[in-house]
C-alpha cells in the first residue's frame, strides 16, 4: 500500500537488528584497521582451513544447489508462480534482465572479463602456459567459474525468499529462508541474528568491492587523461561513487535503480559489439560455438573435481574463492533478485536467472577472453600478457588501447564502470535497508541516506587502514555457516513446494469449478443471463454485500457453533473475506470486484458506461490467490455451497499432507 503524499513515512527499523548491526560494522572496521596485520593474519587462516578441509563441502553443495535449480525447472513445481495464482511480474522482461545483470555480475565482467581467460592461458592448473592448448583450457574455465553454478547460487537464494515472502506472507528478509527449519521463532532472536549476519556481509561485500573497483577506474582514467594513481584520488572516487548511490537509492527501486540498471544493459550490449566488430569477429563467433560445447561437455566433471591426484593450490586461490564469493554475495543479490521477481512463475524465474544472464556472460567472456588471447597468442603482443600478469585492474585499458578509437571505447568503459559500481551500491543499500526494517519498503529517506553513506564510509576507512583485503578474506570465509544454513532452507523450499503442488493438484483435478457451479447451473435461463450480463462494479459491490456477505456470515456462525475458530471481514473495495482455522493450515474464502476490459463482440450501447469500458467480476479467491472462479448471480444457498466445496477439498490437502 502507498503512503499518502502528504505524509512522511514513520521509522521503520527493526531496532535488535538496526543497532546491534551498526556496532558490529564498526568494532569489525576499527579491527580490521587498526590491527591489520593480525585481522588479515587471522581471516587468511581460517579461509586456509577451509580451503585446506572443507573444499570437497563446498564442491560439492554448489552441485546440489545447481541440480536443484534445474530441477525446479522442469519439474511441476514450475508452473507455481513467486507469489498468489493471479499475480503478474512486476517488471517486463527486459527490465527485470537489466537489473538482474547490473546486481549479479555486471561490475565483475568489467574486471574479469579480460584478466581472467589471460592469467588462466599464463598459467593454467595443470600443463604448459602460452600454448594453443592453454588457450582452450583457459575459456573453459572461465566459463565454469562464470556460468551457471554462480546463477545457480543465486538463483537458489531468490527462490526461497520469493516463495516464502510472497507466497506464504513471509517478511522479505533473510530470516524467511529458515522458516522451514524454525518456523515462527524466525521472528525471535534467532531471526535477528540471520538478519544481522546478512547485513555485515552485505555492507562488506558492496565496501571491499568499492574499494577494490575504485583502483579500475583510478588505473582508467589514468590511461585516458594522466590522472595519477593515488590514494586520495580513489577516496574522492569513493565518495563520488555513494554520491550518486545515495540519489539513486533516494529515486527508489522504480526511477533510480531501475534506470540505471537499463543504462548499464545498453552500456554493456554496445561496447560489446564494439570490441566484437572491430576485433577477430569470425574467431569470436567460432570460439564461442566451440567454448560453449566444451563448457557443457565438462560440466559435470569439472563440477566435482578437486584435483585430488593431482595436488595444486590453484583450486583454492580460483574455483574455492569464487564459490565462496558468490555464496557470500547471495544473501544480498538473491534478496534483490527476489524483490523484482513476484508475480513470475518458478519456471519464468530459472529460465530468466539461470540461462539468460549465463548466456550473455559467455558471450561477453568470449568477446573480451578471446581476442584477447588472440592479441597475444597470434599478433605477439606479449606486452598485453606483461600489464595483465603485473596489474589486473590494468587489464581492460591495457586491452582496448589495441583497438581504433581506443581513447572512445575506454571512455565508454570508465563510464561502465562507474555506474556498473553505483548501481551495486544502491541496490546494496536498498537491500540492508529492508533487512534492517523488518522486510519494509516504505521506509524514511534518512535510512536509505544512512546505509548508502555507510558502505562509502566503511570503504574510505578500509582503503586508508588498508583493511579491505581483510575484510575481503573474512566475508568469503563467512559462506561456510552460511552454505550449512543454504542447503537445510533448500530441503525446506522443496517441501513446501510439494505440498503446494499437492494442493493445485486436488483444486483442479475435477473438470469442473466447483460442484456447486454445477448445480447452479440448472436454471439454464438465469445462467445465460448471468453469462450476458458485464456488469459495473456497483452492481458487483451491491451482489457481494447483499449475498456474498449473508453467505460467509451464515457459515461462520454455523462453523462457530461447531466448536471453529473464524471471521468474516470486509475489505476497502467491497471485498469479503471469510478465514477458518489457526494460522497453520488457515482456510481462506474470498470474493472480491475483479476488473477486466469489456469484451470487442460487445456493441457500444450494450457496454456499461464509463470506467473505461470494463466490467466487473465477483471473483472468490483462496490463500493462494485468484481462482477464475466467477459467482456473480448466484444464490446465497449456492455460494454457501461452493464454500463447503473449496473447504472440503482443503480438509482433504490436510488430510493427505498431514
Amino acid at each position: 500500500m502507498s503512503t499518502p503524499p502528504d505524509k512522511t513515512p514513520k521509522a521503520t527499523i527493526n531496532p535488535p537488528v538496526f543497532w546491534i548491526s551498526a556496532v558490529l560494522l564498526l568494532l569489525l572496521v576499527l579491527y580490521a584497521s587498526v590491527f591489520q596485520a593480525h585481522a588479515q593474519s587471522l581471516f587468511a587462516h581460517i579461509q586456509g582451513w577451509i580451503i585446506g578441509n572443507v573444499s570437497w563441502f563446498y564442491i560439492l553443495a554448489v552441485a546440489i544447489i545447481l541440480g536443484t535449480v534445474v530441477f525446479l525447472g522442469i519439474s511441476r513445481y514450475g508452473d507455481i508462480k513467486l507469489g498468489p495464482d493471479h499475480s503478474t511480474p512486476d517488471y517486463s522482461s527486459t527490465t527485470w534482465f537489466a537489473m538482474l545483470f547490473s546486481a549479479g555480475m555486471g561490475i565483475g565482467l568489467m574486471f574479469f572479463g579480460v584478466a581472467e581467460p589471460v592469467m588462466h592461458f599464463l598459467k593454467p592448473p595443470i600443463g604448459d602456459g602460452g600454448t594453443v592448448q592453454a588457450a582452450g583450457e583457459a575459456m573453459r574455465i572461465t566459463f565454469f567459474h562464470w556460468g551457471l553454478h554462480a546463477w545457480a547460487i543465486y538463483a537458489i537464494v531468490a527462490l526461497i525468499l520469493a516463495y516464502f515472502s510472497f507466497r506464504q506472507g513471509l517478511p522479505l528478509t533473510l530470516r524467511s529462508a529458515l522458516y522451514p527449519l524454525i518456523g515462527e521463532r524466525i521472528y525471535g532472536p534467532l531471526g535477528h541474528a540471520v538478519d544481522i549476519f546478512a547485513i555485515i556481509g552485505t555492507v562488506f561485500g558492496v565496501a571491499t568491492s568499492l574499494g577494490f573497483g575504485v583502483a579500475q577506474i583510478n588505473t582508467g582514467l589514468n590511461a585516458l587523461f594522466g590522472v595519477p594513481v593515488s590514494t586520495g584520488v580513489q577516496i574522492a572516487l569513493i565518495i563520488g561513487t555513494t554520491f550518486l548511490a545515495t540519489l539513486s537509492v533516494m529515486s527508489g527501486l522504480d526511477k533510480g535503480i531501475r534506470r540505471l540498471s537499463e543504462l548499464n544493459l545498453g552500456l554493456a550490449v554496445l561496447l560489446l559489439l564494439m570490441v566484437m566488430l572491430l576485433g577477430p569477429t569470425v574467431l569470436i563467433l567460432q570460439t564461442f560455438v566451440q567454448n560453449t560445447g566444451g563448457y557443457l561437455s565438462e560440466i559435470v566433471s569439472r563440477t566435482l573435481n578437486l584435483y585430488a591426484y593431482q595436488p595444486t593450490d590453484w583450486i583454492g586461490g580460483w574455483t574455492l574463492f569464487y564459490w565462496g564469493w558468490w555464496l557470500a554475495w547471495s544473501p544480498f543479490v538473491g534478496l534483490f533478485i527476489a524483490r523484482i521477481s513476484r508475480g513470475r512463475t518458478i519456471r519464468e524465474f530459472v529460465t530468466g536467472v539461470l540461462l539468460v544472464p549465463t548466456a550473455f556472460t559467455l558471450l561477453w567472456m568470449t568477446v573480451f577472453g578471446n581476442t584477447a588471447i588472440h592479441m597475444i597468442l597470434d599478433e605477439g603482443l606479449t606486452d598485453l600478457a606483461m600489464a595483465v600478469d603485473k596489474d589486473t585492474s590494468l587489464a581492460l585499458f591495457a586491452f582496448l588501447e589495441h583497438f581504433p578509437f581506443a581513447s572512445v571505447i575506454s571512455t565508454l568503459a570508465v563510464i561502465m564502470v562507474v555506474v556498473f559500481f553505483v548501481t551495486s551500491a544502491d541496490t546494496g543499500a536498498m537491500v540492508v535497508d529492508m533487512l534492517a526494517s523488518g522486510g519494509q519498503e516504505n521506509t524514511p529517506l534518512r535510512q536509505r541516506v544512512f546505509w548508502a553513506a555507510s558502505m562509502g564510509l566503511v570503504a574510505i576507512a578500509l582503503l586508508l587502514a588498508d583493511g579491505l583485503k581483510a575484510l575481503q578474506t573474512a566475508t568469503i570465509a563467512s559462506a561456510l555457516p552460511f552454505t550449512l544454513a543454504l542447503l537445510f532452507s533448500t530441503r525446506g523450499l522443496l517441501k513446501a513446494l510439494k505440498l503446494d503442488a499437492t494442493k493445485r493438484d486436488l483444486r483442479y483435478q475435477a473438470l469442473a469449478i466447483s460442484p456447486t457451479a454445477s448445480r447452479a447451473a440448472g436454471n439454464w435461463q438465469r445462467r445465460l443471463r448471468t453469462l450476458a450480463m458485464f456488469p459495473r462494479r456497483a452492481h458487483v459491490s451491491r451482489f457481494i454485500a447483499d449475498v456474498g456477505l449473508p453467505a460467509c456470515e451464515a457459515v461462520a456462525d454455523e462453523w462457530r457453533r461447531q466448536g471453529y475458530d473464524c471471521s468474516v471481514e470486509q475489505g476497502s473495495e467491497g471485498s469479503v473475506m471469510l478465514k477458518v482455522g489457526p494460522s497453520e493450515g488457515t482456510f481462506v474464502y474470498e470474493i472480491r470486484p475483479q476488473a477486466y476490459a469489456t469484451p470487442s463482440f460487445v456493441t457500444a450501447s450494450d457496454a456499461p458506461p464509463g470506467e473505461e469500458r470494463k466490467y466487473f467480476r465477483a471473483e472468490v479467491h483462496l490463500r493462494e490467490g485468484g481462482q477464475d472462479h466467477d459467482v456473480m448471480g448466484w444464490s446465497k444457498d449456492e455460494v454457501i455451497g461452493d464454500i463447503l466445496d473449496h473447504f472440503e477439498r482443503h480438509l482433504h490437502y490436510l488430510h493427505l499432507v498431514g
